[in-house]
């Protein structure tokens, strides 16, 4: 069972180290950065094609040329969004890594839910799935928890841009929006990712894979079989090919890694054999929220 007594426990702790939630690397600060408006001045991001030429700091550009828009903080509750990755290739691995990407979901959701900040759950593959809609309070981890449970790896090819083209359109407040994936998205993850941070969403990136898929041990005339197409293909690997794969696997996770420091998101990226409360935790370090 996924989601057992044990594990309601282990919420509970995760949420007494943490009474304060998410901002930058996850569960940090209840104060959210607006563009614009707001009642503080936080401070300044680099100009991105798409944003909003009205928040400009107009002042900065006639001193030294550089475009930043302005951040403001506002004290609010959050609305947190999960958008979880259920195609195929999340059922990969001992265990799959759709397990630890529906328990940290559960984990942090509940972290927000006992702060009393809003909460709701978006599972997709190549489109949107299913929903968990926006939800408060501590009693709603149980109805969460069994939606989590019924949900099942499934759906053709992941393409996040499809998904957030959709999920933007809402008529919702902004707030975080938390990718839980693997980031495998033929179309690529970084059009997804941008369409969220030009609608003024805050996307944070919690990364999932197999260790056999960084660096499998694969050698000879073998069938492969694509997990979410269900395609087949006979390849031979050699030492050389191997290695080459290893390479670009290697430069996709740092592609990743990459894109989150850019634009100044959070970044979180884990193998699937790790525990969901060490995992936590070490997001909350990161943040700064445990010593």
């Amino acid at each position: 069972m996924l989601f057992d007594g044990d594990f309601l426990k282990k919420l509970e702790y995760l949420s007494l180290i943490s009474r304060r939630v998410f901002r930058g690397s996850v569960l940090a600060q209840r104060r959210t950065k607006q563009m614009g408006g707001g009642i503080e001045f936080a401070d300044h991001r680099e100009y991105t094609p798409g944003d909003d030429f009205r928040h400009l700091d107009w002042n900065v550009y006639a001193r030294h040329g550089e475009l930043l828009l302005k951040r403001f903080q506002e004290e609010e509750d959050l609305h947190v969004y999960f958008l979880l990755d259920c195609s195929r290739s999340m059922a990969f691995g001992s265990p799959p890594k759709f397990d630890l990407a529906r328990q940290v979901t559960a984990a942090l959701a509940y972290i927000a839910l006992a702060d009393l900040d809003r909460v709701s759950v978006v599972a997709y593959s190549h489109e949107i799935l299913a929903d968990f809609p926006l939800t408060r309070g501590k009693d709603r981890i149980l109805t969460l928890l069994r939606f989590l449970e019924g949900l099942e790896p499934h759906g053709t090819d992941t393409n996040l841009a499809r998904v957030t083209s959709g999920f933007v359109m809402r008529p919702q407040r902004r707030g975080l929006a938390i990718v839980i994936s693997d980031l495998f998205d033929p179309t690529g993850y970084e059009r997804g990712l941008d369409l969220m941070r030009h609608r003024n969403y805050e996307p944070h990136i919690i990364q999932i894979h197999d260790p056999a898929e960084a660096r499998p041990g694969l050698l000879g005339e073998i069938e492969l079989v694509d997990v979410e197409t269900e395609t087949l293909r006979k390849v031979t690997i050699t030492e050389r090919a191997l290695r080459e794969y290893r390479r670009v696997f290697d430069e996709f996770q740092t592609g990743v890694a990459s894109y989150g420091k850019k634009y100044g998101l959070g970044c979180t990226q884990t193998t699937n054999d790790v525990d969901f409360e060490d995992l936590v935790l070490k997001m909350m370090r990161t943040a700064g929220a445990v010593n």
